[in-house]
């Protein structure tokens, strides 16, 4: 009899050490900021001066001087202007800058007179004018009078925005111009100082002197031609000269592109300038990455700059830091924002028929196989189905594997700069589909594929995980803005391993571990399941890599569930007994290591725990619950992964369809679909995506585990053969064996 616990036993200590061995790997690295700011970087005063529509390919030297002198000296990044609203217009910008934490201003001001965008083509494509209701009471401040509809408003969304907390946290706050008035009224409406625009020569000194925070609202730049946006850019940058002349000494100004000005969103641009702050990228623990801060991270910034506490408990963003990367010439680093704007924006495009496209495709492969299948069962005996045409069946085949490799080449196209051409979704299109073919034609080249019955599940399965975890080791630099991977535009995920990535790593992970069972004794593949689970959780788990301790420790049940099946047999209770607790220390190790770490550097689940600590995680289950919410009504992959679950359940589970018979003689792939089936669900809950973590893994796994199914029923009617001997077994020839 196998002794199996032993070995599951090995398994739980496998991954106990595997969260002791967390701390010393958890440390950050290219992905997360580089460098603290550093000890003398306070200032007397901060300016905020924001520009409605500022990207980076607005600046240059000759028609923007002072926006490129004050790029040249400070610190740079691309800013992610989400908010409450889609898209941030710039109502909403300011309002979210004002309240650190994403809010809603745009339709609260609207006269029932005024055009409705929705029915107008040419204004639904921009976002209203700024007009906001402005009463000055007294010659200092200013009031806003329908504050306490924008307060109600926030009360409605599940972030927990409480608008005017940058100016609740300082004692005064000065804005110039309507947006900056916004940004700077406290709850109940008051602006402390207001001034409708910058004064000029000693009295614009005084202005932004009298309180230590200021924020200048500079325009706007909304043209829908490249001239006007020219011209706009021209005069936000002459208000920003002002500013400079004005500026207070031993200041710190921010500079950046608080919203967008159409429904398209776009990457922004921001730079910070003053003591500390000299060259290098910005970047913050909500983003991870160099080079992007997001729109709520700006106000933690400017409280960190004036040495004040952060209100945590009602800021969603963190103060920005230095990291390194940053080229020396300044007209490379613009050129790499404007080009990762470019990126993002066309991505976010293409993504929205792609995804549709392959739920399609893949919906039809699965209509087509099944009277294939019917046709496959072939019964022992004289009568049955006939056999379809090799050829139709070696087609179907090529087609499954080609289904199945689609996301990790959607992935590598992110190699090719497709979006820098004029028609990006053709182009995008052609190159995934020549990386696909390419996979698909090495795949089933390889004698392994033709040979072997599980030969195309291992080879695509690998294939699959090498392509995500080859990214996460560089940087996730293909899933960054990528088609298959996650956009900046919408503020979530900046950098680690994306749904769709996790989707796909944890079908490749657990089926080549389910493959790869048949090359060890049957007592031993416990032990094979669990050391190759530990590598894809650390690439999930740890900071510098994936990113994702939720995605880790769904990834942990998995495998947990995986190596207690793979055996064979039934799931004793013993079993399941060991699984749960592997899974159960594998899950407190990475959440006590992530609840260790300093705030700025904690992941989602570490800072769960602290808010759960210091009773702030309604809101976070409130925006968990919400986002599960949408995503399952809204994307594509929600689909497919239905359609794939009902295409196991009743056609590939039937008699006829094979999967039955697969899993009968191949336990491990049995273990490892009901390891993908737990862990993607896991993750797409604790990651906010509903199904869509189950989609992605559905688009890799049950298309090459219907090729699989196939050709075990084409092998269904087999029997032992009959060695025929070359003579007779007669009572004159002895030594002769019968051939009957």
């Amino acid at each position: 009899m196998l002794r199996r616990p032993p070995l599951l036993a090995l398994a739980l200590i496998m991954l106990a050490l595997l969260g002791l061995a967390l701390p010393a790997l958890s440390r950050p690295a290219a992905a997360v900021p580089a460098a603290a700011p550093v000890e003398d970087d306070e200032a007397d005063y901060v300016v905020i001066a924001g520009a409605a529509g500022l990207r980076w390919d607005d600046i240059d030297a000759d028609r923007t001087p002072n926006l490129w002198r004050l790029a040249e000296r400070g610190s740079i990044g691309s800013l992610s202007t989400r908010s409450a609203h889609v898209p941030t217009c710039p109502a909403d910008g300011w309002l979210t800058l004002g309240a650190g934490n994403y809010a809603e201003r745009t339709g609260i001001d609207e006269e029932p007179g005024e055009p409705d965008l929705r029915q107008d083509p040419d204004l639904a494509e921009q976002c209203p004018k700024l007009d906001v209701p402005i009463e000055q009471p007294d010659a200092f401040g200013a009031f806003l009078p329908d504050q306490e509809a924008v307060v109600e408003r926030q009360r409605e969304l599940p972030y927990g925005t409480v608008p005017g907390a940058l100016a609740e946290s300082v004692r005064c706050t000065a804005a110039v111009g309507e947006g900056a008035a916004v940004a700077a009224a406290r709850s109940f409406g008051r602006v402390d100082r207001y001034f409708p625009a910058l004064p000029a020569g000693k009295d614009g000194t005084k202005a932004l002197g009298e309180c230590l925070l200021s924020i200048v609202d500079l325009g706007a730049i909304d043209g829908r031609t490249p001239q006007q946006r020219l011209k706009q850019a021209a005069a936000v940058d002459k208000q920003l000269g002002q500013v400079l002349a004005a500026r207070p000494k031993n200041s710190t100004l921010l500079v950046a592109g608080v919203a967008d000005t159409d429904r398209s969103s776009r990457l922004h641009a921001v730079i910070a300038d003053g003591p500390g702050w000299q060259g290098g990228y910005l970047t913050s623990a909500t983003t991870s990455r160099a080079g992007y801060l997001q729109l709520v991270d700006l106000a933690p910034t400017a409280l960190t700059m004036l040495g004040r506490e952060v209100p945590k408990k009602i800021m969603a963003g963190h103060p920005a830091v230095l990291a390194d990367g940053r080229p020396t010439d300044l007209g490379q680093a613009t050129a790499a924002g404007t080009d990762a704007d470019r990126r993002a924006a066309a991505a976010r495009t293409v993504s929205a028929w792609f995804f549709w496209l392959l739920a399609l495709v893949q919906i039809g492969l699965f209509a087509a196989v099944v009277p294939l299948l019917r046709r496959s069962y072939r019964h022992a005996g004289p009568t049955g189905p006939t056999p379809p045409p090799q050829r139709l069946v070696r087609l179907l085949e090529v087609l499954l594997t080609g289904a199945s490799l689609a996301l990790p080449a959607a992935l590598i196209a992110g190699i090719v700069p497709w979006w820098r051409f004029g028609r990006r979704g053709l182009i995008f299109g052609l190159v995934t589909a020549g990386i696909t073919l390419l996979l698909t034609f090495v795949t089933v080249r390889l004698p392994l594929f033709r040979t072997r019955t599980l030969g195309p599940v291992g080879m695509v399965a690998a294939i699959a995980a090498t392509v995500v975890g080859l990214d996460l080791l560089t940087g996730a630099r293909l899933q960054l803005n990528g088609v298959a991977g996650y956009s900046a535009l919408e503020g979530l995920r900046y950098s680690g391993i994306g749904l769709v990535g996790m989707g796909v790593f944890f079908a490749g992970v657990l089926l080549t571990a389910g493959t790869l069972c048949y090359l060890v004794p049957h007592r031993n593949r416990p032990l094979l399941v669990a050391a190759i689970g530990t590598a894809g959780v650390l690439l999930v788990g740890i900071p510098a890599l994936g990113a994702d301790a939720g995605g880790a420790v769904a990834l942990t049940a998995g495998v947990c569930l995986t190596a207690a099946l793979c055996p064979g047999g039934f799931l004793t209770f013993k079993r399941l007994a060991v699984a749960v607790g592997v899974g159960a220390v594998a899950t407190v190790a990475f959440a006590l290591v992530d609840v260790r770490q300093p705030v700025e550097q904690q992941g989602s689940l570490g800072r769960f725990i602290s808010q759960l600590v210091d009773g702030t995680s309604g809101l976070t289950l409130s925006r968990l619950g919400n986002a599960n919410r949408i995503a399952l009504v809204t994307s594509p992959l929600t689909v497919l992964a239905l359609v794939s679950a009902v295409f196991l359940w009743v056609v590939l589970m039937r008699p006829w369809g094979g999967l039955k018979r697969l899993y009968g003689i191949y336990p491990p792939i049995r273990a490892a679909v009901a390891g993908i089936i737990l862990a993607s669900i896991v993750g797409g809950l604790l990651g906010g995506s509903a199904l869509n973590v189950a989609g992605a893994a559905a688009a890799t796994a049950v298309p090459i585990l219907t090729l699989g199914a196939m050709r075990v029923l084409g092998h269904a009617a087999d029997r032992t053969r009959v060695v025929e001997e070359p003579a007779a077994v007669t009572a004159d020839t002895p030594g002769t064996v019968s051939a009957t």
